[in-house]
C-alpha cells in the first residue's frame, strides 16, 4: 500500500514546488519535464495533489504495474479537508481484490462526533 501526503504537502509547498530550480517533484515522478503535463492539467481544472497522483499511477503503470482501480482520499475529522491518498500498486489482479474488500468497509462519511 502506499501513502501520498499530497494535500498536505503538494498544497503547503506547491509554490516551491513548481519551480524550475526545484527538483523534488521530478525526483518523485521519475521526469524532469512534468510541468508541462501539469500546466495543460492546470487549465483543464485539476488540482495539483490529484494531478501528482495521476502521474504517479501512470508512472507506476509504465514500470509495469496494473492501473490502481481507485485511491482512497483519507480527509481530516475537523473540516473534512483532503489530506493524502492512500492507494495500492500491484503487478498481479489479487491484490486488487483485496484492496477491493478493503474499500467496502471504508466511508467517506464523517462521524457525527457524539
Amino acid at each position: 500500500m502506499s501513502y501520498f501526503a499530497l494535500y498536505m504537502d503538494a498544497n503547503r509547498n506547491y509554490e516551491l514546488y513548481h519551480q524550475e530550480k526545484s527538483k523534488k517533484v521530478d525526483l518523485f515522478l521519475g521526469d524532469s519535464k512534468w510541468r508541462q503535463q501539469w500546466a495543460k492539467s492546470q487549465a483543464a481544472g485539476i488540482s495539483f495533489p490529484m494531478f501528482l497522483a495521476d502521474a504517479f499511477s501512470e508512472r507506476m503503470e509504465s514500470l509495469g504495474y496494473l492501473p490502481p482501480p481507485r485511491m482512497k482520499i483519507v480527509r481530516s475529522n475537523e473540516k473534512n479537508l483532503p489530506l493524502y491518498h492512500l492507494a495500492i500498486f500491484s503487478r498481479h489482479t489479487r491484490a486488487y481484490e483485496f484492496w477491493g474488500d478493503v474499500l467496502k468497509y471504508s466511508t467517506d462519511q464523517l462521524g457525527l462526533g457524539f
